[in-house]
């Protein structure tokens, strides 16, 4: 399940080795492709990929999380945007935005025991 990703549910990273064992577990998981985490402005301050790759991923899915954010606001002021997944034919992204940063995980989902 994604209930271990979900900044609303676990609790904070309470310093950097807390979040790079969050990481390491994280990324222990079947299927886990490679996660990053982003600060507000969209720059990549944590990841398993290759830098071109980070830098590419994190500047889209940022535009896309923001985006996806705006929407949810103007639908409803009230509310906010907590969890963003999106599956395509040869994988999944799932986006946790937080004031912060933002946490990406990228998964095969036909992976058994995948996150």
């Amino acid at each position: 399940t994604t209930q271990g990703l979900r900044p609303d549910v676990s609790p904070r990273p309470s310093s950097m080795s807390d979040v790079e064992e969050t990481l390491k577990r994280i990324q222990s998981h079947k299927g886990v492709q490679g996660v990053i985490i982003w600060n507000p402005e969209g720059i990549a301050i944590r990841s398993t990929f290759e830098p071109k790759v980070t830098t590419q991923y994190a500047a889209l899915l940022s535009s896309l999380s923001s985006k996806s954010r705006s929407i949810v606001r103007d639908l409803d002021p009230t509310n906010d945007l907590t969890f963003l997944r999106v599956r395509t034919k040869k994988g999944e992204i799932m986006i946790a935005p937080d004031k912060d940063f933002t946490l990406m995980v990228l998964q095969d989902p036909g992976t058994e025991g995948a996150v």
